[in-house]
C-alpha cells in the first residue's frame, strides 16, 4: 500500500495523532515525537549526562530517554507532580503503513529507587505523524513521515520531592542492549534548567 500525500504533507486519510494523548499509545507516540523534535546536538537518546533532559518536555509528563545501545548515567531535575514516562526497550518503524512487528526475544527491566517496576508492552498499530528537526534521531529528516513504535514502557506516578534513582535496561535479545541510569532530583519549586 502506498500513501498519497495531502497539501500539508500528511498521508491521505491519516490523522496527525490517532491516539488520545494521555493513553499508553498516545504517550508512546508523543515520546517518539519528543525525540524527533531535537536535532543531533540535543538528541535525548544520545545525551551523555542528562544536560539536555529538559529540552522540549511537555507540560503533563516528563519523558526519560533510553540509549542507542550504550550504558549511560544521567542526572536531571524533574518538576514536582509530573509523572515519568520512559521505555526500557523500544523501536520504531519509518515510514510505517501498519503495526510494528513484535520482537520475540525483547526484554526489559525497570527499577525506581531500587525497587523493580513491572513494564507495560505498548504498541501503536496505527501510524502517527512525525515532523522532526533536521537530522533528528527518529526519521533523520524534517519531512512529515508516518511512524509506528513498539516497546516495553512505564508511566511512573509522580515521585515525591527529593532525590531518586531510575534504571532501565532492555534489549532485542539478539545482542542490542540499552542501559541507562538516572539520578533525579524532584524539585519542590520551579526547577532551574540552566546548563551547569
Amino acid at each position: 500500500m502506498s500513501f498519497w500525500f495531502r497539501k500539508d504533507g500528511l498521508p491521505e486519510g491519516m490523522p496527525t495523532m490517532p491516539y488520545e494523548p494521555s493513553s499508553p499509545e498516545g504517550l508512546a507516540a508523543r515520546w517518539v515525537q519528543w525525540v524527533a523534535a531535537s536535532g543531533p546536538l540535543k538528541n535525548p537518546v544520545e545525551d551523555e549526562d542528562g544536560r539536555h533532559a529538559a529540552h522540549n518536555q511537555p507540560d503533563d509528563v516528563w519523558f526519560l530517554a533510553g540509549t542507542s545501545g550504550r550504558q549511560l548515567q544521567r542526572r536531571c531535575t524533574v518538576p514536582a507532580g509530573r509523572d515519568l514516562f520512559l521505555p526500557a526497550f523500544n523501536f520504531w518503524m519509518v515510514p510505517a503503513e501498519g503495526p510494528p512487528p513484535v520482537p520475540d526475544q525483547a526484554f526489559g527491566r525497570l527499577e525506581v529507587d531500587g525497587e523493580e517496576v513491572e513494564l507495560d508492552e505498548i504498541s501503536t498499530p496505527r501510524p502517527f505523524v512525525v515532523a522532526g528537526a533536521r537530522l533528528n534521531g527518529v526519521t533523520r529528516s524534517r519531512r512529515v513521515l508516518p511512524v509506528t513504535v513498539w516497546g516495553l514502557w512505564k508511566r511512573v506516578p509522580a515521585l515525591a520531592p527529593g532525590a531518586h534513582t531510575v534504571r532501565a535496561v532492555g534489549g532485542d535479545g539478539y545482542g542490542f542492549t540499552a542501559d541507562v541510569g538516572y539520578s533525579l532530583t524532584v524539585a519542590a519549586g520551579v526547577p532551574d534548567y540552566s546548563v551547569r
